[in-house]
């Protein structure tokens, strides 16, 4: 009896929480648009340089489906709380975009607001867009008015009880979310800032780099701890053990940006999606000041489990040299020196040592490809094997790999090796 007091009590403090965080939403100014919407006529150069800031912001990546019209939505986004469908970008007036003001489309950008008031879902990613000037999205939004319309209704979300409400969206705001906007440190030059402003603001590299809570919000503003995306994992950049760049020439981050390939790594799983849609298609100068800000990024020192000496089975490490042998060393060679230009090293390699094993695993059964770039138009890319070996031998080859040729990382268990 007394639990279920407690629980109902839990339930109506919620309640209360929900209304105050609605009613102090409400009365923000911040929402207030002007009753008749300011006349809005767009120059081609603005048109372009919109083109060019979707491009930044990957805007198609989510809200294009393979095969579908551009930026006509649909495309599901899985979290922990259900599914977030893209809505409609294209000035189709009743499905997309099209009877949406430049004040609503920057409302929406800014304080993460529908057209009609309603608030959005973070996993479009507000938290990031708020930092986007007013005349970067104005510029957006006069692009995204010439795309072929689309009729495209949007998906409905399917998302649990309580997070489908917007009680539950207006808690959340109250707790981990302030518009604002980018503030550059006068300390730092003006590339520093430019790289700042795309890298945690347009680019919102956080939403996929950074760790978050058990209500989805992103734990760190710069830190960029690394998280699961799409069933990969996206590796700190603020880690050289992991997509730490401080240590780079700053032509080889841009060359990976780029090109998705450089001297010093590759890229490969939803990245490889980034370089293809987004990155390539950047400026030099502006590809040169994401380098610069990354490179800056503050490291974090490595774990005591990170140069612990790592034990491993010999049985294990036999059936891993034999199948390595048979499926691996030609490509990689025998002592996983890998080919210049065509297969990557394993010896050495900061993926294989990496603590996480997420992405080994995933491109191991599912197979790994870089992106097609005007600077590498026909990358070399790794098949799947998740048809020739089982969970056992992805562990098995896994772990010897980690454990050879001067790999010195933890084995590989079974349970890390799960289907997904």
């Amino acid at each position: 009896m007394r639990r279920l007091l407690y629980a109902l009590l839990g339930v109506l403090a919620l309640l209360v929480l929900a209304a105050l965080a609605i009613v102090a939403f409400n009365l923000r100014g911040e929402d207030k648009l002007p009753d008749v919407p300011a006349a809005f006529s767009a120059t081609p150069a603005q048109v372009e340089r919109g083109r060019y800031l979707a491009l930044a912001g990957n805007c198609a990546g989510c809200h294009t489906t393979r095969g579908g019209a551009p930026y006509a939505g649909g495309l599901g986004i899985d979290t922990p709380f259900g599914t977030v469908y893209a809505s409609n970008l294209t000035p189709d007036e009743s499905a997309g975009i099209g009877s949406w003001s430049a004040a609503h489309f920057w409302r929406a950008m800014h304080n993460g607001r529908s057209k009609d008031g309603r608030l959005l879902y973070p996993a479009f990613p507000y938290p990031n867009f708020t930092r986007v000037s007013r005349e970067d999205s104005d510029a957006i939004y006069a692009y995204l008015r010439t795309v072929p319309p689309a009729p495209a209704p949007n998906t409905p979300h399917k998302l649990r009880f309580p997070y489908d409400t917007q009680a539950a969206l207006a808690v959340w705001r109250a707790l981990f979310f302030s518009p604002g906007g980018f503030v550059p440190d006068p300390a730092k030059p003006a590339e520093w800032n430019r790289g700042a402003y795309l890298v945690d603001g347009l680019g919102h590299c956080i939403a996929c780099h950074g760790t978050r809570n058990v209500l989805g919000a992103t734990e760190e503003k710069l830190g960029l701890a690394g998280g699961p995306v799409e069933n990969w994992y996206a590796p700190s950049l603020n880690s050289k053990r992991e997509a730490g760049v401080a240590d780079w020439d700053t032509r080889h981050v841009v060359a990976l940006l780029k090109n998705g390939t450089s001297p010093r790594g590759s890229v490969m799983g939803p990245m490889a999606d980034v370089v293809y849609r987004s990155t390539q298609h950047l400026s030099e100068a502006d590809l040169q000041a994401m380098a610069v800000f990354l490179k800056q990024l503050p490291e974090r020192a490595p774990t005591a489990a990170a140069t612990a000496p790592a034990r491993r089975d010999a049985g294990v490490m036999a059936r891993g040299a034999k199948i390595y042998d048979q499926q691996c060393a030609y490509c990689h060679g025998d002592a996983g020196q890998g080919a210049e230009g065509a297969y990557p090293a394993l010896a050495g390699s900061r993926t294989v040592k990496m603590d996480s094993t997420v992405n080994l695993v995933q491109a191991l059964r599912h197979g790994g490809f870089l992106p097609s770039t005007a600077g590498n138009p026909r990358p070399y890319g790794m098949p799947p094997f998740g048809h020739v070996l089982d969970d056992d031998g992805i562990a098995a080859v896994l772990t010897y790999i980690r454990g050879s040729w001067g790999n010195n990382a933890p084995p590989v268990t079974q349970r890390e090796t799960m289907r997904r």
